[in-house]
């Protein structure tokens, strides 16, 4: 009778244990898992675009975005440094005929075209004679900002591929619209126009189409500083090509007659004619003869 009451207890105690046992595992298995923190970036690093490249927000499925206008303008805007660029833009309406380019270049399929533009920042400006902007006419203002403007996509690592002197939308006259550009440590970019030397400072804004590069000084050409060309000679007609011979004939001629014109009565002739002559010699010679009849 004991050893069946201690096999009882003993059996009790093997289930307590048990069902402790298996009440912990289960309650551990069924409590919440805590989820972790989303990870934040790095302090400093700018997630935000100058431009956004694609629409806010999530596109529509199966429906390709349209590619986003790109406008130089707010582009400089939010760069707040080219205030005086901006004016200019403005005010000779060269904005319009750059958007234009971008929108063309933009719907091409092709790698090539694009702009990349010199934008001095207001500093820049600054530097310049006092007056020098405003004694410019409408027409080289438009020069001056055409002369900071390429009509293809040039990348930080390409301008050693530029072959000297670059041309500018402004022109391809190589004495007057030089721009020579050079390049070393790999992103140092200079460039000389005759009158300036100046250095590319910083990005502004890059995409596959358009490149913004601050520059440290205006690139005045020297077509805005030499003295302006000299017309080319009219044409001569074939009715004034008359031969030299018949046209040294002519003024010999006319200096003689001009010449007895400014002398005076006794250098052109005495002040007699030749009829005068022979009237005088006839009335002398009948006065000899009426004289001898008379003898």
């Amino acid at each position: 009778m004991m050893k069946l009451r201690s096999l009882f207890f003993a059996s009790i105690l093997q289930l307590l244990i048990l069902t402790l046992y298996y009440s912990t595992t289960t309650s551990a298995q069924i409590s919440p898992v805590q989820s972790p923190q989303a990870s934040t970036p790095a302090p400093g690093f700018n997630t935000v675009p100058l431009v956004p490249v694609t629409p806010s927000g999530a596109p529509t499925p199966n429906i390709l975005p349209k590619s986003p206008s790109i406008d130089i303008i707010q582009i400089l805007k939010k760069a707040k440094r080219f205030s005086v660029l901006i004016r200019l833009l403005k005010t000779t309406q060269l904005i319009n005929q750059l958007n234009s380019q971008l929108v063309t270049s933009s719907s091409s399929d092709s790698s090539s075209g694009g702009l990349t533009l010199f934008a001095p920042e207001d500093n820049a400006f600054s530097k310049l004679k006092p007056g020098f902007l405003n004694s410019l006419s409408d027409r080289h203002k438009v020069e001056l900002l055409q002369f900071h403007t390429l009509s293809s996509f040039i990348s930080i690592s390409n301008f050693d591929t530029l072959t000297n002197p670059v041309q500018t939308q402004a022109g391809d006259d190589a004495k007057r619209l030089q721009l020579n550009v050079t390049t070393s440590g790999g992103s140092h970019v200079s460039m000389t126009t005759g009158t300036v030397n100046a250095t590319v400072t910083g990005t502004v804004y890059t995409d596959n189409k358009l490149a913004i590069y601050q520059v440290d000084k205006v690139l005045v050409p020297l077509d805005l500083v030499l003295p302006a060309k000299a017309p080319a000679p009219a044409p001569v007609s074939k009715g004034d090509s008359a031969k030299p011979d018949d046209r040294s004939k002519s003024s010999s001629a006319k200096d003689d007659d001009d010449e007895n014109n400014d002398l005076p009565a006794e250098a052109s002739g005495a002040g007699y004619s030749n009829v005068d002559g022979m009237w005088l010699a006839l009335v002398f010679g009948m006065v000899l003869l009426a004289g001898e009849a008379m003898l």
